[in-house]
């Protein structure tokens, strides 16, 4: 059985909001020009689990998406190397997570979000996604 990674994905709310996610049922994760970003969107994995950060204004983890295609050529950006990966939404979470939050709590010190702040998409510990959903009073569905 493939292990399920976990990666925080990052969009402005007033680009693309986790609600449009919900309404929309599926979306490609295009338009990252960060090499770092950009390998590891090609890290990801069907079934791998993204925490979605809403970032500029509210600046929080509001919800889990999940991957569901492997990585493959961006669209946007047309015989070019980046990648992009299509997105589905989880849940939303019950209480958002914000980055004040995120940066007070000793266990979150190494969190890629906060160690690596410019970068829109990171890998995540299954620790800290766990402890991430617990704050967000929130669970996964079954």
């Amino acid at each position: 059985m493939v292990k399920t990674r976990y990666w925080l994905i990052k969009s402005e709310p007033s680009v693309y909001p986790y609600s449009q996610l919900e309404k929309d049922q599926k979306t490609g994760w295009t338009g990252i020009r960060n090499y770092e970003a950009r390998n590891n969107l090609r890290a990801m994995k069907p079934g791998d689990l993204c925490l979605y950060y809403h970032s500029n204004t509210d600046k929080a983890v509001v919800a889990v998406a999940k991957v569901l295609t492997a990585a493959g050529e961006d669209p946007t950006a047309p015989g070019e190397d980046w990648a992009s990966v299509d997105v589905a939404p989880v849940i939303a979470f019950k209480e958002p997570v914000t980055l004040a939050t995120l940066k007070k709590t000793p266990a979150f010190k190494e969190l890629q979000l906060i160690t690596k702040s410019r970068i829109s998409v990171v890998p995540v510990s299954a620790e800290h996604f766990k402890l991430l959903l617990k704050l967000g009073k929130t669970t996964l569905p079954k």
